[in-house]
């Protein structure tokens, strides 16, 4: 049985940083093709917010894409060894308030930023930015 936990959200000032967290049980000795991490503002869609893709990649290390709302702020990891999904983020803005979601799955290069191509997901993470 897959299981996704985030944990690190919190409440931080603007231009503070936080590191979410996304624990991944279940999935495997080689894990998923892509990691990914989406977010919901109240009363907004699911967006797409980065993800860390093999599919079509020729690095061993996987190839990431962001959107570009938090390109240059935000960058995610892997650490294989501890099966932990992570994004830090940095230089965050009142308009990042979100509850924030991992996702994991095979998911073709085309749809990596697409939510249902995802198969699995963690419960989601409140990350709150004051002004």
């Amino acid at each position: 049985q897959v299981q996704l936990v985030e944990s690190g959200g919190g409440l931080v000032q603007a231009g503070g940083s936080l590191r979410l967290s996304c624990a991944v049980s279940g999935g495997g000795p080689r894990g998923f093709s892509s990691y990914a991490w989406f977010r919901q503002a109240p009363g907004k869609e699911r967006e797409f917010v980065a993800v860390l893709t093999w599919s079509g990649s020729v690095w061993s290390g996987g190839t990431t894409y962001y959107a570009d709302s938090v390109k240059g702020r935000f960058g995610i990891s892997r650490d294989g060894a501890k099966n932990t999904v992570y994004l830090q983020m940095n230089v965050l803005k009142p308009e990042d308030t979100a509850v924030y979601y991992c996702a994991a799955g095979e998911v073709d290069l085309r749809s990596i930023r697409n939510g249902f191509a995802y198969g699995y997901w963690g419960q989601g993470t409140q990350v709150t930015v004051s002004s």
